[in-house]
C-alpha cells in the first residue's frame, strides 16, 4: 500500500475565460461566471484542470500540487497566495492544509 490523495474532496466547475489559460495554473474570480490566471499575491479560487480558450474546468475543493517560489511552506496550515506560477507563503494569503513539501522539486501538495 501507499499514500495517495487522487480525488480526495475534489471538486470541478467550468467557468467562463477571458483568454487562454494552461493547465496547471491558479486562477481567481475576475467577472461573473468568470475566471483570469493569478498573478503575482493574487489569492486564488482553483486550479486548471482543462479549457479551450473561452471555457474552463476549475478545479475548486481536492488536492493539488504546484511549484513553490521563496521558502519553503510547511506541513500544516499555511497561508498562501499565487506566485504568477504557484504559490509563495505570505501572511495576506488564505490558509491552506499543506500535506506535503517537496523542497528538492520546489512543489508543494495541499487542499484547495
Amino acid at each position: 500500500m501507499s499514500v495517495s490523495f487522487g480525488g480526495l474532496l475534489e471538486s470541478t466547475a467550468t467557468f467562463k475565460t477571458a483568454a487562454t489559460i494552461d493547465p496547471g495554473k491558479l486562477v481567481k474570480i475576475s467577472a461573473n461566471n468568470t475566471v483570469a490566471a493569478c498573478t503575482d499575491g493574487d489569492k486564488f479560487c482553483g486550479y486548471v484542470v482543462s479549457g479551450d480558450g473561452s471555457y474552463a474546468a476549475i478545479q475548486i475543493k481536492g488536492v493539488v500540487t504546484v511549484p513553490y517560489t521563496g521558502t519553503a511552506p510547511t506541513v500544516g496550515f499555511a497561508n498562501l497566495v499565487s506566485d504568477g506560477t504557484g504559490v509563495k507563503t505570505s501572511n495576506s494569503g488564505r490558509e491552506h492544509l499543506v500535506i506535503s513539501v517537496d523542497s528538492t522539486a520546489s512543489k508543494v501538495t495541499f487542499l484547495i
